[in-house]
């Protein structure tokens, strides 16, 4: 029974604010995908303007400012909803609703959409409880800043979880900030595929994550349920995946011992942003746990796909290699990748064996062990995801300016460290190899010493890593293995997880933020990632054809947008394969503008 303490934060002031703020970034972010347009606009400054949108009879008028990228900034605080003559409460359900008068959105893909909301402002009003200040963030450790975070800033149901119910959101939440432990099962050999890399194998990646009284303890288990543990891989499972999917769902497994319940490890973890993945509390020395968790939450089902798991291992020895043989990414950049050095993956012979399953279906029950973010670091160094930077305390203060006045760096001068850090290993990999990472808030961490940016450090490759599809010599050395998985993509499709997945989806809120907050102008912050792209250029003039290849100055862009793909296009359908972005129109690159005289005022 869930205590009436546990529900305090659901209070209506909190209500109420959530509601002010997600209705705010759901105007902000409709703007920008030409979801809904402004019926009017009246200048209220010299970069300020006051918006009229008109959904389904009600009148909503704020205040914006129109940014680059073809985006905004909506103050909430000016938000104003009238119907009919009479002054309404801003609530983000009602915005769906009324949107869904005027929009081509199904009654049933509005009743979902109307649930991940619920679920995102519940959460948001446990996260309005939080009293940490930037100054306690700035100090924290990296597993603990994970569950400050307030979740994706572009999608707007970005904590919509459907498949937890409020217990769970209170047991395994990030923001909750609970300690799990891990429960394992002994998985048959015939049922299983285990992969290492690195020089690791099974028995000492087990004797890393284990004791020996605990393997001891889960070979009695299997000797008492009448089998031989020389014939059984072990695997940590979520609780959640285990009592509400994988019981039923591998019944059979259960039935004729492929698979074996064990018990619960001891060592405590904390999930972090992406829910599925876990830092030893314990020993944080020890891997980083990726399990699958069948929670729809963003775009998709957060499971491990297959044949992903399957290459996990492969991808990190190809991406680390080239790293090692190349003096730029190796000594200059000093770039860390956090290897995932085991996989196993237990694929349902029933659902694999049909075509066109659901994706979700295809993810059901397996482990990606990945080095510690602990073990890739130097003597005082302090690492943080990149959407670390985003965060604004309770008083309103950023940790991006906590940090920026705690190094003794101008605004201009920590920004350029930021892109000097990040930039350049990005595009060697995608300039010289042909290869990207997806550098979005989550997968890019940035690793600080006195406050300042040093390097950064990249993870999560078994769902992120992708190559070029044209004939680069560099990826003739591509591992078969590899090619038949990691996608393919034309030049315009490999630039954009650079352009929307780091510029779009995370650079263009720092920089509304820092010039929100009076600390540096939006002209100038995109002026410094310029200089950096100009920067390596100049180095690398061998690359001159690859840089026309991989245009990051082209003027326009495909416009990829989050909330349409949910709300217009796919709805909540599940294909047989993971979601993408959805293409509208153009986005003006502000890149290219950055060489034209009279761009910085």
């Amino acid at each position: 029974m869930i205590s009436t303490e546990a529900l305090a934060p659901l209070r209506g002031e909190n209500w109420k604010k959530a509601n002010r703020r997600l209705t705010g970034k759901m105007l902000q972010e409709f703007l920008y995908e030409n979801i809904i347009q402004a019926e009017t606009e009246t200048k209220k400054g010299e970069d300020r303007y006051r918006f009229q949108v008109e959904l389904g009879g009600a009148v909503y008028t704020f205040e914006v400012i129109k940014r680059l990228f073809n985006s905004f900034h909506v103050f909430e605080e000016t938000i104003e909803k009238e119907k009919a003559g009479n002054k309404l409460p801003v609530l983000a359900q009602d915005l769906l609703l009324e949107l869904q008068q005027t929009a081509p959105i199904s009654s049933e893909t509005a009743s979902h959409l109307i649930k991940e909301y619920y679920h995102t402002l519940a959460a948001d009003c446990h996260l309005l409880d939080k009293t940490t200040t930037a100054a306690d963030m700035a100090e924290m450790d990296y597993a603990e800043l994970e569950g400050e975070m307030n979740g994706h800033p572009w999608i707007t149901y970005n904590k919509g979880r459907i498949g937890f119910s409020y217990a769970d959101y209170l047991d395994y939440a990030p923001e909750q900030q609970q300690p799990v432990r891990l429960f394992w099962l002994a998985v048959h050999h015939t049922a299983a595929s285990f992969q290492t890399a690195g020089g690791w194998n099974e028995e000492r990646l087990l004797e890393h994550e284990l004791t020996r009284e605990e393997r001891e303890h889960f070979r009695r288990i299997v000797q008492q349920a009448g089998a031989d543990p020389r014939g059984y891989y072990f695997m940590p499972v979520h609780t959640w995946q285990w009592e509400h999917q994988i019981i039923s769902l591998y019944a059979d497994y259960l039935a004729d011992q492929r698979l074996i319940p064990l018990d619960f490890s001891r060592d405590e973890y904390l999930p972090q942003q992406s829910i599925r993945t876990f830092v030893n509390r314990t020993n944080r020395h020890k891997h980083h746990v990726k399990l699958p968790i069948s929670i729809l939450n963003t775009l998709v089902y957060r499971g491990l796909p297959s044949e992903r798991t399957l290459i996990a291992p492969d991808v990190t020895e190809w991406v680390q290699d080239i790293r090692e043989e190349d003096e730029f990414l190796r000594d200059i950049c000093d770039i860390g990748l956090l290897g995932e050095i085991g996989s196993i993956d237990v694929a349902h012979d029933r659902f694999h064996s049909l075509p066109g399953a659901p994706y979700s279906y295809l993810e059901l029950l397996g482990t990606v062990w990945r080095e510690s973010i602990y073990e890739a670091l130097k003597d005082e160094e302090h690492p943080m995801t990149l959407a670390a930077l985003l965060h604004q305390d309770a008083a309103g203060r950023p940790l991006a300016q906590e940090l920026i006045e705690r190094s003794g760096l101008a605004p201009k001068d920590w920004i350029e460290a930021l892109c000097r850090a990040i930039l350049p290993p990005l595009l060697h990999y995608l300039y010289k190899y042909g290869t990207v990472f997806s550098p979005h808030g989550q997968n890019a961490i940035v690793v600080l010493k006195q406050n300042i940016p040093q390097r950064l450090i990249m993870k999560d490759f078994v769902d992120d890593v992708n190559i070029s599809d044209q004939p680069l010599p560099e990826l003739s050395f591509v591992p078969e293995q590899l090619k038949t998985v990691l996608r393919r993509e034309p030049p315009q499709g490999l630039v954009q997880f650079i352009f929307t997945g780091l510029f779009i989806c995370h650079f263009r809120y720092l920089a509304d933020l820092l010039d929100v907050k009076g600390l540096l102008d939006e002209k100038t912050f995109w002026q410094q990632a310029a200089q950096t792209i100009s920067s390596y250029e100049d180095q690398f003039p061998e690359l001159s054809e690859r840089f026309k290849l991989f245009d990051l100055f082209q003027p326009t862009m495909t416009k990829l947008c989050l909330n349409r793909n949910r709300m217009l296009e796919d709805g909540y359908r599940e294909g047989d394969d993971r979601p993408h972005a959805a293409e509208h129109g153009q986005v003006e690159n502000p890149l290219s503008a950055c060489h034209h005289p009279g761009f910085v005022e």
